[in-house]
């Protein structure tokens, strides 16, 4: 599909960063980018997210180069979205439908399907609402209809129906899930969640330290499905490493509630492995995203190591660096040819270590209070 991106530059944050990503998203969904049209705005328009003047501009790219689709870098409002499809007289796709269009096409366990089309259709919801109007004024309808329904009414109750059924299947999976967890829980197993901004290795360095053989590559969100495996640690035992799903900046908040089930493992673990690219240069303004995710899961009061991926690109050598007080803050590595692995073990059965000693100490100081009272 041939895709203009149109991105609206409002001052914040790295601008040029934000497009090259959402032209890495396009072609993540299959869309081969032709053009990029950008602008500078004070706030969206609210009619057209961008002004008349940027849309006829668009209008005629549209024409000239035969173009199928165009895709904004930013979450429309229903009304804008389909303001500017009557505009432009073409498709037009937010970033939010971008996204969850990937993770449609990426699903592939039982879980990660129904989880993505919860999202989809709870985003889908929002423009029944306010964005079919037209179809109020239709009449009659063949098998599905109550007596006296529009067809709008019919939609919204058919897809309020599909949410709920589907909400049905994911509480079940997630009943599963916990059974699961307690099972580990009682074998006092250490577990370990990778996260980390989407492309950042994290799918490479679960492969190389569990020799795993999932799936690995060089696009935005090719892991979605929570893939957990045993490791043994010298010194440490047995542990369970866990690979989630890779988040992004403006990560729709449909798919952060849907994708709960997945990321209560990240909820529930001993510790995080926060996976950077070290060879990005907007890396802090990632790590910056990820914290925000694991604050909206419930997940930021869980030890994080932070490990520096990618070192070969970035000319840096593999090392564990400490703060003044000898505290493990960062451990550089390259997942991709191994350099610096061990000492990210290392740094695991340490860390382990010390949160052991520490819910030992716990546990004896309200041992010693229950005494006392």
């Amino acid at each position: 599909m041939r895709a203009a991106l149109v991105g609206v530059d409002f001052g914040k944050g790295d601008f040029a960063a934000s497009l090259d990503e959402l032209s890495q998203l396009a072609l993540s969904a299959g869309a081969e980018t032709i053009t990029s049209i950008a602008c500078k705005r004070s706030s969206p328009d609210a009619a057209l997210f961008i002004g008349s003047g940027k849309a006829d501009e668009i209008s005629h790219a549209v024409i000239d180069l035969n173009l199928d689709l165009v895709i904004f870098n930013h979450a429309l409002s229903p009304a804008q979205q389909r303001n500017l499809e009557r505009h432009l007289k073409i498709r037009v796709v937010d970033r939010t439908s971008l996204i969850l269009d990937i993770f449609a096409q990426r699903a592939k366990s039982h879980e990660g399907k129904v989880q993505v089309e919860l999202a989809q259709l709870q985003h889908l919801a929002t423009r029944l609402v306010r964005g079919w109007t037209h179809l109020e004024r239709q009449k009659g309808g063949i098998g599905l209809r109550g007596p006296g329904e529009t067809q709008l009414e019919t939609d919204r109750r058919l897809l309020g129906e599909r949410v709920k059924m589907l909400k049905a299947k994911m509480e079940k999976l997630h009943k599963q899930r916990e059974t699961q967890r307690r099972s580990r829980g009682r074998s006092n197993t250490f577990t370990v969640s990778l996260v980390g901004y989407t492309n950042a290795g994290k799918s490479t360095l679960f492969n190389t330290l569990t020799k795993a053989g999932t799936y690995a590559a060089n696009q935005l969100f090719a892991t979605l499905d929570t893939t957990s495996r045993r490791l043994y640690l010298e010194g440490a035992g047995n542990i369970v490493v866990s690979d989630t799903v890779g988040f992004i900046r403006d990560l729709p908040h449909q798919l952060v509630a849907s994708f709960r089930a997945t990321l209560e493992e990240t909820i529930h673990a001993d510790l995080l492995l926060h996976v950077v690219d070290g060879g990005s240069a907007v890396r802090n303004d990632q790590i910056e995203q990820v914290n925000h995710v694991l604050k909206e899961i419930g997940a930021d009061h869980i030890p994080q190591l932070l490990v520096w991926n990618k070192i070969d690109q970035a000319d840096l050598l593999p090392a564990i660096e400490r703060d003044e007080y000898g505290k493990i803050n960062r451990v550089f590595v390259s997942a991709k040819n191994g350099q610096g692995i061990d000492l990210l073990r290392d740094a695991i059965v340490e860390l382990m270590q010390k949160t052991q000693v520490s819910s030992e100490l716990s546990a004896e100081i309200g041992a010693e209070l229950l005494s006392e009272e």
